[in-house]
């Protein structure tokens, strides 16, 4: 069975300071360890968030078995997830109480090649 994947949107404050400095917040090795491998833990096992002006879009690959919503209640749970959350909403159109969850937003694959 392959892996399944997910694609997920979310907004940006509309302020060129800010997104530089989300972007260094996600740049290689600047993500906390604990919010990596937390969701290493619910079975995600790559992601990749791309920006294009104040639209942010992830791709999140996970095990064959991932069930997303149980998941994402897993996830918050994790060590320094909520802090994270809450840390990385000053660059969000969202609040500092919302959960990775609430923030990305599913997306709706309307087309895939070959199919």
């Amino acid at each position: 069975m392959e892996q399944k994947r997910y694609c997920k949107a979310l907004k940006l404050e509309d302020d060129k300071q800010l997104i530089e400095a989300y972007k260094k917040v996600h740049a290689p090795g600047a993500a906390w360890p604990e919010i990596t491998q937390g969701m290493r833990d619910v079975g995600i096992v790559d992601m990749e968030i791309y920006l294009l002006g104040t639209q942010l879009f992830m791709i999140m690959d996970t095990v064959p078995d991932f069930d997303h919503d149980s998941a994402m209640k897993e996830l918050a749970t994790k060590p320094r997830q909520s802090e994270w959350e809450a840390y990385v909403s000053r660059f969000q159109k969202t609040s500092a109480e919302a959960s990775a969850d609430e923030k990305w937003q599913l997306m709706e694959r309307i087309y895939k090649m070959g199919l």
